[in-house]
């Protein structure tokens, strides 16, 4: 059983604000984090035989980059719900958004909740978190469990639903639901309280069965733009931010797992509220929007909030060399690891555009830093 190892060490020292040996390492552990093709799409560069199964060809990548975490579980989708298959390019999900295929990922085109008035909240079919299987969380929780007493790797556990923001700005568009946090927000109050409750009976069956066997957990809801947050300090406080605290709060009763927020874009601004929701970790870092470069979070923020991710996919990763990328990777464990408080990993997905040479470069800095 490992219940303490080097690589948990390094985590445990890293969210204390202790410097570790070297900053903690992800690939692939949280949604936000992943490598489109799988870790298996460097095996290759690595002299590692891709003819075994794609997991075991997967975890021989992640063992040869010497990361630190693996991730457990994901969204869940009780039966019964909107979600279908529509034809080969065109699905619907759970809370009836439609997609379509666009050569590289699924886009919405469909809005259900457009124009939609009290009435239609209380009459839309949404989904019943009781309709669960208990047996997909109960594979889950098997999972977290080996590789917490059976491996020496930090346990994340994935969010299992969306955050309240995001959902209410697909089923609605982002143009209506924005519009409707300004002028309607009776509105946005009643639809945040459904999808809030459907996301306290799924995290009770969830962190119920996994948190005693996870070091953090994850949530996903993007707050932030380019230029600036999406909403004003003022409106997130008020409408999004309650929700935020009411779920970290109750996640706590089942676990003592740290908690990973996800935002996008530039969200300097919003930092003091999700610190006072109970964020302890924040991802993705996403170094080229305005107010969020390293020096000035760390500067800031750096004596209560660990890091997580930063390394650029806008022009670094796909476009850099590899000695650049090397030097960006340095540079930023430099900044952000100073004492503690950072985690290592691109600062989104690493899509198709990103030379697998870059990854390799990535890790090779964080391994040698």
């Amino acid at each position: 059983m490992h219940n303490s190892s080097l690589q948990r060490e390094r985590f445990a020292c890293t969210l204390a604000h202790q410097a570790p040996d070297r900053v903690p390492m992800d690939l692939g552990a949280t949604d936000m984090t992943e490598i489109d093709g799988g870790p298996r799409r460097l095996a290759p560069l690595l002299g590692i035989a891709a003819d075994a199964p794609d997991a075991e060809v997967d975890e021989a990548v992640l063992r040869a980059l010497d990361i630190d975490i693996r991730g457990v579980g994901g969204i869940l989708q009780p039966a019964g719900t909107l979600a279908r298959q529509v034809s080969a390019t065109e699905i619907v999900d759970m809370w009836g958004v439609g997609y379509r295929f666009s050569g590289h990922y699924f886009e919405a085109v469909s809005r259900p909740l457009q124009g939609a008035t009290l009435d239609d909240l209380d009459r839309y079919p949404w989904p019943d978190p009781d309709r669960l299987d208990p047996a997909v969380i109960a594979a889950i929780a098997e999972r977290a469990r080996f590789l917490y007493e059976r491996t020496p790797y930090v346990v994340c556990a994935r969010h299992p639903c969306h955050g309240v923001l995001e959902v209410g700005c697909w089923m609605c568009g982002y143009d209506d639901f924005l519009y409707r946090m300004a002028a309607e927000p009776e509105f946005v109050h009643r639809f945040f309280d459904i999808v809030y409750a459907y996301q306290q009976r799924i995290e009770e069956l969830y962190y119920a069965a996994v948190g005693p066997y996870i070091h953090f957990t994850t949530s996903g809801d993007d707050f932030g733009m380019q230029t600036g947050p999406l909403i004003s300090p003022a409106m997130f406080a008020d409408l999004v931010l309650p929700y935020l605290r009411a779920r970290i709060r109750q996640i706590r009763r089942y676990t003592s797992a740290a908690f990973f927020h996800h935002t996008c874009g530039s969200v300097f601004d919003l930092i003091p509220d999700l610190l006072d929701a109970g964020v302890e970790i924040l991802n993705p870092i996403q170094p080229r929007a305005k107010k969020m470069e390293p020096e000035r979070l760390k500067r800031t923020f750096g004596d209560r909030l660990t890091f997580y991710g930063g390394v650029d996919t806008q022009l670094l990763l796909p476009r850099g060399s590899v000695e650049e990328v090397e030097q960006a990777t340095r540079d930023l464990i430099r900044i952000l690891g100073e004492s503690g408080g950072y985690i290592l990993s691109a600062a989104h997905t690493l899509q198709q555009d990103v030379p697998n040479e870059n990854i390799l470069a990535l890790y090779r800095a964080g391994r040698e830093a």
